[in-house]
């Protein structure tokens, strides 16, 4: 039976997905987590805890490198709130072209006998554009940023798509219509409209800056719905004050931008949605399930990817250092022991390594004396044997 520690409120579709062989929150010392935001980086993790699934794309609350130590494997669920981001990429596009806020707000504050006189005198002050024929730079093209340059270009938006990381599964879901620029300087200064959806990490911290704000058109309308940070907000308020940009719309709000304006703040709703938390979750706890009862690996953060068929009786799992003779330790380990390997597998990421290693036979004493022998190497982080 494993446990399962939940924190935040996880939509009842991801927990519904979990076997009978699975008990929720019964227990702190769990063999997972399934999370969304919770501040992680503070708490102390059970050695028992083999497994975090953040349901959600951002994973900035779970320190990696404590996770890594503890040999539990940590895994996000890109692609889950993506629709949910894009619809309202799409609706702050529309909202932002016609000055949709200021004009409710002026409708709001005005009332009485001569509203219909004084709404036609003013209401060219809110004189809008049109989203067809307008150029919109979408930086980062993976699963959120393809649908919305996909969407964007539907509405008949000339789209501007840069992200050096395409990969080329990415590129066939990006519509023949998108312009792929081969700089992001390229994209930025042809654009009217600026929207980011990349993920945070050190390259990408800062990354719309000063410098890049510059090369923009003036009046340009600029989008933060990635994370905190992939913007300089002081940056972007001195662009503001130069009219440089004309309206800022972001998630992530912070003292500089409140009170102005020209900017637009939302509380971190951009994948808030019902289905996106639903997605999330299902994802989350398929992922859970999958890695405790096979292993195998997809969509880990800070472990390499490896999926192998588990035609098997047992299984042997190795989180472990990425240096050399490693997988030669664990194999003469093995027989040394009189134990035939079926099939052996391994993976890279940085200074980490995974391996998976498939056995016709083991009993229990063998398991136990196993464990132990291959736990005690200086470069092993966590040893687990599967049993089909």
């Amino acid at each position: 039976m494993y446990q399962v520690k939940t924190y935040n409120a996880i939509a009842q579709a991801g927990l519904d997905r979990f076997s009978d062989n699975y008990q929720i929150n019964k227990t702190d010392d769990a063999d997972a987590y399934l999370i969304r935001s919770v501040n992680l980086h503070d708490q102390e993790f059970p050695k028992k805890l083999k497994v975090i699934a953040r349901a959600g794309a951002g994973f900035n609350n779970i320190p990696l490198d404590k996770a890594t130590a503890n040999g539990t494997a940590v895994f996000n669920t890109p692609g889950s709130n993506a629709n949910a981001v894009k619809e309202l990429i799409i609706a702050l596009l529309v909202a932002s072209s016609r000055n949709l806020f200021a004009a409710a707000d002026y409708a709001a504050h005005n009332s009485g006998a001569d509203i219909s006189l004084r709404t036609e005198k003013d209401k060219t002050k809110f004189k809008g554009t049109e989203l067809t024929g307008r150029t919109l730079a979408v930086i980062g093209v993976g699963h959120v940023g393809s649908l919305v340059a996909n969407a964007a270009s539907a509405l008949g938006m000339k789209v501007i798509g840069y992200d050096p990381y395409l990969s080329a599964d990415a590129a066939w879901h990006i519509s023949t219509t998108i312009t792929r620029a081969t700089t992001l300087g390229e994209a930025l200064q042809q654009a009217d409209y600026v929207t980011v959806h990349v993920p945070k990490n050190e390259e990408t911290t800062g990354l719309i800056g000063a410098e890049q704000m510059a090369i923009m058109k003036d009046g340009v309308k600029l989008f933060n719905y990635s994370r905190d940070g992939i913007v300089d907000n002081e940056a972007a308020v001195d662009y503001l004050d130069a009219r440089k940009i004309r309206t800022y719309y972001t998630d992530f709000g912070e003292n500089i931008l409140l009170n102005r304006d020209d900017v637009v703040v939302t509380p971190h709703i951009g994948g808030s949605t019902l289905e996106a938390e639903a997605n999330g979750a299902t994802q989350g706890a398929n992922t859970i399930m999958t890695y405790l009862e096979t292993g195998n690996i997809e969509n880990s953060v800070n472990l390499p990817n490896l999926q192998v068929p588990f035609n098997t009786p047992y299984r042997l799992t190795l989180i472990h250092k990425n240096i050399p003779n490693m997988v030669g330790q664990i194999a003469t380990l093995l027989a040394d022991a009189g134990i035939n390997i079926e099939s052996m597998s391994n993976a890279a990421r940085k200074d980490v390594a995974y391996t998976i290693v498939d056995l016709d036979n083991l009993n229990n004493e063998e398991e136990h004396q196993l464990v132990d022998r291959l736990s005690k190497i200086d470069a092993v982080f966590r040893v687990r044997v599967l049993q089909k």
